[in-house]
């Protein structure tokens, strides 16, 4: 079995879209739906990019939580680790876009189905094989979820994945702004490879700065990789031997959603073929211009999964600039 199998861990949910930008949520004339979820966008976004992807998560027995499981097997995607809850639904989120194409989310979980999965549901098979092992911590806010995902990174580690982490802070569904920093930094030294958003870390810092200085507070000496993307500004990367930052690409921006688990799919993709890329400036340099240039590319079209760029698509961003 080939050793490049990339594992995303979480939640997948349908994301509920306003037809029309700029509006709040009361004023939207009709949502469209789009499947979403960090984790989920991920394996779907290194599936596109023609590597080797599986997810692992629940959804609800329902039409939404078939519907969601389909489109991860028709975008390529190894559904083998998802699992289905009977008495659960499938999670659904409305978003607004701002007149800027920024979000803001309003969650219907009480329970949803991913909440759900226990230790006993992983299919521990599929996260053996991974290559890669990439989370978020969504999956820390409730139990049973939390032991489950504690477990999945507890196995993969012993696999000998490594593990891949993008806290992708979503405020509204954490009890607090303080459980949310605890928890999310609960794991915080075992990753291997993490990516931040500069909002993400100045909510973790409490300092509204991307100085190297604030950043390198966030550094550990286990880490292989830490990267802050910065919007449409680009990116900063940390290793223990070197640290650089690199230009966004311009584009007309519709819809932000997903271009950072585009970004972080680019990226997961191009170091599972090559993993001398976190000890090479010059390779890693090249490795984050395409993670950049895909994460630009999905903030073009509206919703997240749609919007996920091909490598053709991403190359020939790469080569106007």
């Amino acid at each position: 079995m080939a050793k490049d199998l990339i594992v995303s861990f979480g939640e997948m949910l349908i994301d509920f879209v306003p037809t029309v930008s700029g509006v709040s949520l009361a004023e939207a004339p009709g949502f469209i739906k789009a499947p979403g979820g960090a984790p989920a966008n991920v394996a779907i976004a290194v599936a596109r990019l023609g590597g080797r992807a599986a997810f692992v998560g629940k959804l609800g027995d329902d039409e939404f939580g078939r519907m969601l499981a389909g489109i991860l097997r028709d975008n390529g995607v190894d559904d083998g680790g998802v699992s289905f809850d009977t008495g659960a639904r499938t999670a659904l989120a409305f978003v607004t876009l701002r007149a800027d194409g920024e979000r803001e989310f309003m969650f219907y979980r009480n329970p949803s189905a991913d909440m759900l999965l226990t230790e006993g549901e992983l299919n521990l098979d599929v996260i053996k094989r991974a290559a890669v092992f990439h989370y978020g911590s969504i999956s820390l806010i409730t139990e049973p979820c939390r032991s489950a995902h504690l477990k999945a990174m507890e196995v993969a580690r012993q696999a000998g994945a490594l593990l891949s982490y993008d806290p992708n802070l979503r405020l509204p569904l954490w009890p607090s702004a303080e459980e949310a920093r605890e928890q999310i930094l609960s794991i915080w030294d075992e990753a291997d490879i993490i990516k931040v958003s500069d909002v993400e870390l100045e909510f973790l810092t409490g300092q509204e700065s991307v100085e190297d200085d604030v950043v390198l507070t966030l550094w550990r000496p286990a880490f292989k990789l830490l990267v802050v993307t910065l919007g449409e500004k680009g990116c900063k990367y940390y290793t223990k031997d070197f640290r650089g930052s690199l230009d966004g690409y311009a584009v007309d921006t519709v819809d932000t959603t997903g271009a950072g688990d585009a970004f972080v799919g680019a990226m997961l993709t191009k170091i599972v073929d090559d993993q001398s890329v976190l000890q090479d400036e010059g390779k890693l340099r090249e490795v984050l211009k395409f993670a950049n240039a895909c994460g630009a590319i999905t903030t073009t079209e509206k919703g997240a999964i749609p919007a996920l760029p091909s490598e053709p698509a991403a190359v020939k961003l790469l080569k106007r600039n």
